[in-house]
């Protein structure tokens, strides 16, 4: 087999999410965030963010009234564990099942975990693999 080699870093600068129901979805993404060790910030009634994703309702200036519809965000975790208690989260928080934790055929390791959140967003937790981590990126060699 070939080796491969991956560098995932931050190629997003921020992703926004126009959903129907803030405190629906502020009560799903802070328990699956949180499993990640994701914290969220900001408030009020139109809005929430946590790290470079805002959430927000169509009321918001940066929504110009639309929902924006369905989007697929991948997070990473640090281990299997971590995926299989952001599956679990999601479902007790409001999500839906979209593909239990396991693993998947895109590289050897990838294991990931597929939740629909309240408004339809596929949101994935994945775990590559051991892998070495600096500040700015993940490398995967397989």
């Amino acid at each position: 087999m070939e080796t491969s080699h991956l560098h995932r870093g931050r190629l997003i600068d921020h992703l926004q999410l126009v959903v129907r129901d803030i405190e629906r979805s502020r009560h799903f993404y802070e328990a699956v965030l949180g499993v990640l060790g994701v914290p969220i910030g900001g408030g009020g009634d139109s809005y929430f963010w946590a790290d470079e994703l805002f959430v927000s309702t169509t009321s918001s200036p940066a929504a110009l009234g639309s929902l924006t519809g369905r989007h697929h965000i991948a997070f990473q975790a640090r281990d299997r564990a971590t995926v299989d208690a952001f599956h679990a989260a999601g479902l007790a928080h409001g999500g839906r099942d979209n593909g239990a934790p396991g693993e998947r055929d895109y590289h050897p390791g990838y294991y990931a975990a597929f939740v629909l959140d309240p408004d339809g967003n596929n949101i994935e937790a994945v775990f590559h693999g051991e892998h070495v981590r600096s500040a700015g990126s993940v490398e995967i060699t397989f």
